[in-house]
C-alpha cells in the first residue's frame, strides 16, 4: 500500500528490521516505563521487531537504556506534549501536533512504520487516525475490532464495532462484516469465517429497520466475500460458538464488551473470596491451583489486549489505557502479526472489490 504524502519533513527511520512499529510511549495510565517494558518483552520474543518510540526524548532514553539490548532496536522521536484521557478529540485534532500520539500516527502516515500502537485516549486516537491516515475507499465509518474469549475452537471471536462510532446504518454494518471477516482470516487463521449480526433475537422479523436491511445486504454479499452468514445472533453468542465474527454498532458493542469485562472481574473477586472463606476452602484452592492458573491464562484480558482500528489507510492498534507490561506486549504482538501478514492491504482489496460489485449492481 502506498502511504499518503506527509506534510512533515522526511524523517525516514534508520532502523533495519523487517517489522517497524510506531509506539506512543506516553498514552498509558501507568506512564512510559510500562510501555517501554512491554516493548522490551516483545523485543526478546520477536527478533524481527524494531520500534519508533514517541515521547520526551530524555525520559525515554533513560528508560530504554535500562533494558538490555533495547536501544539497538529503538529510534526515539522527541514529542514534548501528551494527550490526556480528559482531552477532547476536537481539541487534540486542532492543537495536538506536538503530542506523542500525533507523532506516532505520523510515522505510519509517512510509511516509515507499518502499525501504530497507543494506550491513549481512544476518541482522540480515532480522530487523529481518521484525519491523518484517512478512511479506505468504500468505508464510511471505521470500526474498532477486538478478540473476545469464546467457546469456539480458536478460543476467540472477533467483535466490532466496540466504540469507534455509536451509530451504524445497514451499509456500515455490511462494511463491518467485510472488515471483520478479513480480520478473522488474518488474526485467527479462519479460511471462511462465520458472521453473525447482533440483535435482540434470532428471528428475522425482530430488530430495528437498519438491522433487517443489513441482514439482507450481508446475506447477499456473503458468497462473493467468501464468508458464511449465520444470521442474527444474541448477546449470549458473543462468547459462544455460533459465529466467529459478531457485528454491531459502536454503542451496543462498547456496552457489551465493558459489561463482559465487569462480569469477569466480579466473578474473579467472588472466587477469591470463596477460596478464602475457611481452612478447607483454602486447601481446595491449593488442590485446584493448576487448573485455576490455566483458566486465568485463557481468559486473562491482558493477553488479548488490543483493539484494531479497521477501515483506515493504515493500521492502528489501541491498547487498554490501564495495561501493564504484559498487556502492552500483547498489543505489540498483535500489531506485529498484522504487519507481517500485510493485513491492511488485504483488507483494502476486499472492501474495494465488494464496493465495486455494489456499484456495478446499481448501474
Amino acid at each position: 500500500m502506498t502511504a499518503p504524502p506527509s506534510d512533515t519533513a522526511d524523517t525516514r527511520s534508520a532502523l533495519a528490521f523487517p517489522i517497524i512499529l510506531s509506539v506512543d510511549a506516553m498514552g498509558g495510565d501507568a506512564g512510559p516505563a510500562v510501555v517501554v517494558s512491554g516493548c522490551a518483552t516483545s523485543a526478546q520474543i520477536n527478533p524481527k521487531l524494531g520500534f519508533i518510540l514517541h515521547g520526551p526524548k530524555d525520559e525515554l532514553e533513560r528508560l530504554v537504556a535500562r533494558r538490555k539490548g533495547l536501544a539497538d532496536r529503538c529510534e526515539i522521536r522527541d514529542a514534548a506534549d501528551v494527550v490526556t484521557m480528559e482531552d477532547k478529540p476536537s481539541h487534540v485534532v486542532r492543537n495536538g501536533k506536538d503530542t506523542s500520539m500525533w507523532s506516532a500516527i505520523e510515522s505510519v502516515r509517512a510509511g516509515e512504520a507499518t502499525v501504530a500502537v497507543s494506550c491513549g485516549n481512544t476518541g482522540a486516537l480515532m480522530a487523529l487516525s481518521m484525519i491523518r491516515l484517512r478512511k479506505l475507499p468504500g468505508v464510511n465509518r471505521p470500526a474498532i475490532a477486538v478478540l473476545y474469549p469464546s467457546s469456539n475452537p480458536q478460543g476467540f471471536n472477533v467483535m466490532l464495532d466496540v466504540g469507534a462510532d455509536v451509530r451504524a446504518d445497514a451499509d456500515d454494518l455490511l462494511r463491518f462484516a467485510l472488515m471483520g471477516a478479513s480480520y478473522a482470516r488474518n488474526g485467527l487463521d479462519l479460511s471462511r469465517p462465520r458472521i453473525g449480526l447482533l440483535n435482540v433475537g434470532t428471528e428475522e422479523h425482530k430488530g430495528r429497520a437498519e438491522l433487517k436491511e443489513a441482514y439482507e445486504l450481508i446475506k447477499d454479499h456473503a458468497g462473493a466475500a467468501d464468508f458464511e452468514f449465520v444470521g442474527f445472533v444474541e448477546g449470549g453468542d458473543i462468547s459462544g460458538d455460533m459465529a466467529d465474527v459478531v457485528i454491531t454498532d459502536g454503542f451496543t458493542g462498547n456496552v457489551a464488551i465493558k459489561t463482559g469485562e465487569g462480569t469477569a472481574t466480579l466473578i474473579g473477586e467472588r472466587l477469591r473470596e470463596a477460596f478464602k472463606f475457611s481452612p478447607l476452602s483454602r486447601l481446595a484452592s491449593l488442590l485446584a491451583f493448576t487448573s485455576l492458573r490455566r483458566l486465568k491464562k485463557r481468559i486473562d484480558p491482558r493477553r488479548v489486549n488490543g483493539g484494531v482500528f479497521l477501515g483506515l489507510n493504515g493500521t492502528v492498534v489501541k491498547s487498554h489505557g490501564g495495561a501493564d507490561a504484559t498487556g502492552v506486549s500483547a498489543a505489540i504482538k498483535l500489531a506485529a502479526q498484522l504487519a507481517e501478514l500485510g493485513f491492511n492491504d488485504k483488507l483494502a482489496a476486499r472492501v474495494a472489490k465488494v464496493t465495486m460489485q455494489a456499484e456495478e449492481s446499481e448501474t
